[in-house]
């Protein structure tokens, strides 16, 4: 859980009526809406959750912040200082939804690079690389070249990346994206971590567990609209109504499959998540299938109905 929800009066980030329009078809006549006039304040300290489908107009958000697209309307700051500033670019950190990088080069070869070119000095830089390495799970791994790396490990190295000159605003889009098990639960620590530290943290997810583990607050984007906004401990205090129910024996799937369309498999084991008033019929018919019954725990189902809520399309559940 990320610690108490901060006080502090200063915004991190202030987003007013930030809007991107984009020419499309060959001629460039026509126009489609990537984000409508949307306003956002980020207090410091404060883990913030951008979540929404794919296509809902995260990223287009976050790459207006970094300045790397220009907005057709509207304004932000960061850290109190227009988002454009170059002088805000030395107290931020970002890591890109899919980060591309020199695959001849090592974990420690890429960080000592950005690293010099963030001004750190050399004593420092090889002070923090073995450290952030082994904070992010890939202590050992720093003299491997990026291309024998997982999708999973570049993403962890792109956190490193992010947060080697220890900005006070991070900015990550689907951090999580390519990760395992044991990966996710590293870089959630880690992001915790820096909240413990007081930076804040702004990261786009359509995982609503992670939002749920990580975030002070959470807001729905779709279609390039803002939904809604709520403090994730109000939400998640609520009367849990959702259960996770995990078996064995893959011939039980188009019978639990009955029971709703989150039914996730891996390997033999599959997970279906199902309403409190159908927990009993679902458990009836593992039974009937002769299925090994591994486990069943409450979910909190409080921010997933918030979330499809908002969204206003229950079939598009965040997987």
């Amino acid at each position: 859980m990320p610690r108490s929800f901060p006080t502090n009066p200063m915004l991190a980030v202030e987003i007013l009526g930030l809007e991107k329009t984009y020419a499309i078809g060959f001629w460039k006549k026509k126009r489609k809406d990537g984000l409508k006039s949307l306003h956002l304040e980020i207090q410091q300290g404060e883990v913030f959750g951008f979540l929404g489908p794919n296509g809902a107009g995260k990223t287009t958000t976050l790459k207006l912040l970094m300045g790397l697209i220009s907005p057709t309307a509207g304004t932000a700051r960061i850290l109190n200082q227009p988002w454009h500033d170059p002088a805000v670019r030395a107290r931020i950190g970002f890591l890109p939804e899919q980060p591309y990088f020199y695959d001849h080069l090592t974990p420690i070869e890429l960080l000592d690079y950005y690293g010099t070119l963030s001004g750190i000095s050399a004593p420092d830089r090889r002070l923090r690389i073995p450290k952030l390495l082994e904070r992010v799970g890939l202590a050992g791994q720093g003299g491997t070249q990026l291309r024998k790396f997982s999708k999973g490990m570049l993403q962890r190295v792109g956190i490193a990346q992010a947060v080697l000159h220890e900005p006070e605003v991070v900015f990550l889009d689907e951090p999580m994206s390519g990760l395992d098990p044991v990966g996710r639960r590293e870089v959630r620590n880690f992001i915790q971590s820096l909240n413990r530290e007081g930076k804040t943290v702004f990261f786009s997810t359509h995982i609503l567990g992670d939002a749920e583990a990580l975030c002070h607050r959470v807001a729905v984007l779709n279609k390039g609209e803002l939904r809604g906004i709520s403090v994730v401990a109000d939400l998640t205090s609520q009367n849990r109504s959702r259960f996770e129910v995990v078996w064995q024996a893959t011939a039980a799937i188009p019978a639990m499959r009955a029971f709703g369309n989150e039914t996730h498999v891996a390997g033999e084991v599959a997970r279906t998540i199902v309403r409190e008033s159908q927990l009993q019929a679902a458990l009836e018919a593992l039974k009937s299938q002769s299925a090994q019954l591994i486990s069943v725990n409450p979910v909190g189902g409080s921010l997933e109905e918030y979330f499809l809520q908002k969204l206003g399309e229950p079939d598009k559940v965040p997987r």
